[in-house]
């Protein structure tokens, strides 16, 4: 026999049965081809390679010609397993032969198989494989699992803590966010944005609060010291009118205040895009102009528009005519008799638009300008005036809700107020139709 450490390299039954048909067609090829002699030395010199099968070349008398197989009994065409007198290679008995026999004609047959006990090694061999690959998989797949599910976890309970210590009091704490935007870390970012709109929105409610408990106790004052003194030193009717009069006019003022306090709330916590339709921002500056034109001539004041034609804005109509509003009346109570206010709409280069206000008035000092949209601020010098400093915080809620920027800047001489609207291209075939709404209160 040959080598019996060798191995056959094939994966499974069927490759080792399609290579034995290879080997033995091609084998009766070079007999056919070279004669008996030719094969015979073919047969041995293949028997001593590494891998090779065993070989058996019977004669017609039934003797062996060739291999390393030893004479058997008369063979038939086909597969066959043969006994062989060397000991397997798991020394169980003797080697058993897995042989495919053909006919080569003129009484030749010719044998060519692998040991069983190979075969069956290879098998093991495989399935060994398999299933140490099989547990390797497993075993990966739990280990990855665990600590993905424990990453997991800890980004879970880091968004936990936030909301604790969100529950306790601290606006101020955020999720921790990962360069990786996986859903976790869309979500935390979503959450964040949540969460500074809530502590902005808490902010403005602390700031009103304030505003409100220290802006309006002064005419709260002013109204109670006029009732009190009309109780104690009114003897008339006459007198008692005036204390009325005087009272109703100090209420009248304060119910502005909380109206102009409430639409402000109402902007801040409306939802960005509710109530937005396409409007048309250059027919509602002309008709503001229209309506404030006689109020501006009677206080002495030159309003003109300068306005390109067919400016459509994405918003809400009523409220952007409401900060136009108001920014008109700003210049009209706080600007002497004589000054002239120039209202402009122009398109920008980025696609979007800009709406201003500006006047040729004294202005205001440069320190006076950061502060000049919270509520309730005045200049020194107008705190005179009519009015309860809410008109530009009106303005800078509107502008927010928009995405607007809002640009407060000195001329020379005056105050420009102007919105910087984002570019937005409505939708073709789009027919506008405007209905401006007034406030009703100046």
């Amino acid at each position: 026999m040959g080598n019996h450490q060798k191995r056959w390299p094939g994966l499974n039954g069927e490759g080792i049965s399609a290579h034995r048909r290879s080997d033995s067609a091609f084998l009766q090829a070079e007999y056919h081809r070279f004669g008996l002699s030719h094969l015979e030395a073919l047969i041995a010199a293949r028997g001593q390679a590494p891998y090779a099968p065993d070989y058996l070349l019977q004669g017609p008398d039934g003797l062996s010609l060739a291999g390393e197989i030893p004479a058997q009994p008369r063979l038939e065409p086909g597969w066959t397993t043969l006994q062989t007198n060397e000991p397997s290679i798991d020394g169980d008995g003797n080697e058993r032969v897995r042989a495919l026999v053909i006919n080569l004609g003129g009484g030749l047959l010719l044998a060519a198989g692998d040991d069983l006990s190979r075969i069956s090694e290879l098998e093991e061999a495989i399935a060994t494989a398999f299933a140490w690959a099989v547990g390797l998989a497993v075993v990966l797949g739990i280990g990855g699992g665990m600590l993905l599910s424990r990453a997991y976890l800890v980004r879970v309970d880091a968004i936990a803590r936030t909301a604790e210590a969100i529950i306790a009091g601290d606006l101020t704490q955020r999720i921790p966010v990962r360069r990786g935007r996986d859903d976790l870390g869309r979500l935390a970012g979503t959450l964040n944005d949540m969460l500074d709109r809530i502590e902005a929105l808490m902010q403005s409610l602390r700031q009103v609060s304030t505003d409100v408990a220290h802006d309006l106790r002064t005419p709260l004052s002013r109204l109670y010291q006029k009732l009190d003194d009309a109780r104690d030193n009114a003897c008339t009717i006459a007198e008692y009118r005036l204390a009325v009069e005087g009272a109703v006019q100090d209420a009248e003022a304060l119910m502005e205040t909380f109206s102009a306090l409430l639409r402000i709330a109402q902007v801040e916590g409306a939802s960005p895009r509710s109530a937005f339709r396409d409007v048309d921002l250059s027919a509602v500056v002309d008709t503001v102009v229209d309506a404030y034109r006689p109020d501006a001539e009677d206080a002495g004041h030159l309003i003109k528009a300068q306005a390109e034609a067919g400016v459509i804005v994405l918003g809400d109509q009523e409220l952007l005519t409401q900060a136009l509003a108001n920014l008109v009346e700003n210049v009209l109570h706080h600007t002497p008799s004589g000054t002239a206010m120039r209202l402009r709409l122009a398109r920008g280069e980025g696609g979007g638009c800009r709406l201003s206000v500006e006047d040729d008035g004294p202005g205001v000092p440069a320190e006076d300008l950061p502060p000049l949209t919270q509520r309730f601020y005045r200049v020194d010098r107008s705190r005179t005036n009519q009015g309860n400093g809410l008109g530009l915080s009106l303005v800078a809620a509107v502008a927010e809700l928009h995405d607007c920027e809002l640009v407060v800047e000195r001329l020379s001489p005056g105050l420009r107020v102007a919105l910087g609207f984002p570019q937005y291209d409505p939708p073709p075939r789009q027919h506008h139709q405007v209905e401006t709404a007034l406030p009703s209160n100046r």
